[in-house]
């Protein structure tokens, strides 16, 4: 297979947005062998939005990034500033390798079999698209962000809801914020979002047809198959989605002030992760990681809008994300729904209870001696959970499935599955590549580390293949003491 065989459509192509006072909308238009068929994208706000037309330009072409494999161009019918094509180019790139590697040579169902490359070599990773927006010229915004505001995007699992409770406790002005794709994850959300409406005075959401939009483009890759009749754990092809959510916020933003925009992206541990036959990537979460957190706060600084955008969880595995979430913020933690797809019953939405997502908060619900019965999981679900990890249907590092396992083991003498202590996993973790020291604000890190420090066994810092106990005094300051690598190990 070449790369010219990925080749899906003659061009996409972006018509120049349309700003009203509440809705933002742009055309998509695809060209395929000889046709044109085209798509609006559209997002509606619930009240007054400031017209700033580059605002209405980057939430329209976040879609397009994702197909950068797949068509020899990439027109847009506006003038883009250097710094927001740049943000294309510089994601497109990294999306094409993520996606080339995690689902094209390492196939999804969706992908036609003979589609999925023989050979792999590094060029086959790189986009077809030449970008060619109508012109190139600066558009400079002004703003003034209040670093005491937290815009914190809500999908309503563990890690954003936690997020929320953290952030507000330390005394910030929080905005919820939730972004209603379309699709069928906002009904994960719908539990929280009723909550935060009654009970949260700054919550917005902001209605979007993104999902729907990428659904039409994927149906006409003739690359793929079963687009939008297959029910899957992951998208056919689409990687990057998460700052389009965000960028949908950003007349919001601008128009409150706000100086940090959360996500709620956890621990994730980077032992194991090699180069695929050269090709660097992501393991198909690039959007999630800190690289990208990193790059987006410096590319918001020149940007002229010095956004900071950061995870306040981190330097927490998903154990102790559950574990602070119950104990410290039980009403948060009822409106949890982490699931691929959850179903209504009667006017609630629940978890399917099965998939790897509820597999693995199962496994971190048990190992905390929490009920999952409180967040609608039924007998059946945790009876059965033992024989899907023996077919491994949990997507969690290594050693924080082992080490919750030997917790259930320790909380329920009679559970089928042996673990093994991994300590670190309960304590709070830093690396270079997924939780570097200076990661977290330093005006917030003392009040983090402090709340932190009630659910977890001391700081751990990843030196080579292992783990060394490092002080507060050097989380907090966000760099170790001279001589301090080779410290005390954790195991």
């Amino acid at each position: 297979m070449s790369l010219q065989e990925l080749k899906c459509f003659d061009y996409i192509l972006i018509e120049r947005p349309r700003i009203s006072a509440r809705r933002v909308s742009a055309h998509y238009v695809l060209g395929v062998d000889g046709e044109e068929l085209s798509y609006r994208l559209i997002h509606t706000y619930p009240e007054r939005i400031p017209k700033v037309e580059a605002f209405a330009k980057l939430m329209s072409i976040v879609p397009a990034i994702n197909y950068g494999l797949f068509t020899p161009e990439i027109r847009f019918e506006f003038s883009l500033d250097p710094r927001d094509l740049e943000f294309f180019s510089d994601m497109m790139e990294t999306t094409a390798r993520d996606i080339f590697v995690n689902r094209i040579a390492n196939p999804t169902e969706f992908i036609r079999p003979e589609f999925v490359p023989r050979e792999v070599h590094p060029a086959m990773a790189r986009p077809m698209a030449n970008l060619v927006p109508e012109g190139v010229e600066e558009e400079e915004i002004h703003f003034k962000p209040d670093y005491s505001r937290c815009a914190v995007m809500l999908s309503g699992g563990k890690e954003s809801l936690l997020t929320y409770g953290l952030m507000k406790e330390l005394g910030c002005e929080v905005y919820p914020f939730f972004y209603n794709e379309s699709g069928a994850h906002w009904h994960v959300a719908i539990p929280a979002y009723r909550w935060f409406r009654e009970n949260e005075p700054n919550t917005r959401r902001v209605w979007g047809n993104a999902d729907r939009l990428y659904t039409f483009i994927e149906r006409n890759m003739r690359i793929l198959r079963g687009v939008g009749k297959r029910k899957s754990e992951v998208y056919p092809i689409r990687l990057f989605f998460f700052e389009g959510y965000a960028f949908a916020f950003l007349p919001l933003i601008y128009k409150y002030g706000i100086g940090n925009l959360l996500f709620g992206n956890e621990y994730d541990d980077p032992r194991g992760y090699e180069p695929f036959h050269g090709i660097e990537h992501y393991n198909a979460t690039y959007d999630q990681s800190q690289d990208f957190e990193r790059y987006m706060t410096e590319w918001f600084g020149k940007r002229n809008l010095r956004i900071r955008q950061w995870s306040a969880v981190r330097p927490l595995t998903g154990l102790i994300v559950e574990r602070i979430l119950h104990n410290r913020y039980p009403h948060l933690f009822r409106l949890q729904r982490s699931c691929h797809s959850v179903h209504k019953e009667g006017d609630d939405y629940l978890p399917c209870g099965t998939c790897f997502k509820c597999n693995g908060i199962l496994t971190f619900l048990l190992a905390n001696g929490i009920n999952p019965r409180f967040i609608g999981y039924k007998d059946w679900h945790i009876v059965t959970l033992p024989k899907r990890i023996r077919k491994g249907l949990v997507r969690l590092d290594r050693d924080e499935l082992e080490h919750s396992l030997y917790l259930i083991k320790r909380n329920l003498p009679n559970f089928p599955l042996e673990g093994k202590p991994h300590w670190h996993v309960e304590m709070v973790h830093f690396d270079d590549k997924s939780s570097r020291l200076d990661n977290i604000p330093p005006e917030f890190r003392e009040g983090l580390y402090s709340i932190f420090e009630e659910y977890t066994r001391g700081y751990a810092y990843l030196t080579g293949n292992g783990w060394i106990r490092i002080t507060r005094r050097e989380a907090v300051e966000g760099a170790l003491q001279e001589g301090e690598k080779g410290g005390a190990t954790a195991h």
